[in-house]
């Protein structure tokens, strides 16, 4: 019998197809377009950690009340800019998917690793932290993300003067 599951070998669905069908399906003439680069945008280091100065910047979102108000904030879904000073005490990811039930985002530093990297400007491993945090939201169109997500946050790493951008994504 062929269409028994021998649980000795793995069984998998393909997002990729599934993803494909799905679109195409719901009437989409052009098929999903996943995400991709010819040239990947990355440099090596133009001087040494100890010498940078280095950034957050996470998918997870701003909580109300958690941070000092400002009238000019951007509104959710919006790429935003946030003092490291304090750090946040928690950030939003509850509209991000992953098992919540095997695990969670309750230790920010589990996701959002503020605490270790001001350990590692104590210790003298990186000069010091942008003054800011970049929060990107996850967005499915790679025009948007490319054409004007990514070139916010550069721009405000470059008014802060950044060197080294760590990407964490929940």
């Amino acid at each position: 019998m062929d269409d028994v599951h021998d649980p000795a070998h793995r069984m998998f669905v393909s997002y990729i197809d599934k993803s494909r069908e799905y679109y195409l399906a719901h009437g989409y003439g052009n098929p999903y377009r996943w995400a991709h680069h010819e040239d990947a945008p990355w440099a090596p280091l133009a001087k040494p950690l100890a010498e940078s100065r280095v950034a957050l910047i996470t998918t997870a979102s701003l909580i109300e009340g958690d941070t000092d108000p400002d009238p000019d904030r951007v509104p959710a879904g919006e790429p935003y800019a946030s003092p490291v000073e304090p750090p946040p005490a928690r950030l939003y990811t509850q509209h991000r998917s992953w098992d919540k039930d095997a695990t969670h985002t309750e230790d920010l530093d589990s996701f959002f690793p503020i605490h270790r990297l001001q350990e590692f400007v104590a210790d003298g491993r990186i000069a010091e932290l942008s003054p800011r945090f970049y929060g990107v939201p996850t967005d499915y169109s790679q025009r948007r993300t490319v054409e004007l997500d990514a070139p916010r946050v550069l721009d405000w790493c470059r008014e802060d003067g950044v060197d080294i951008a760590m990407l964490v994504p929940l």
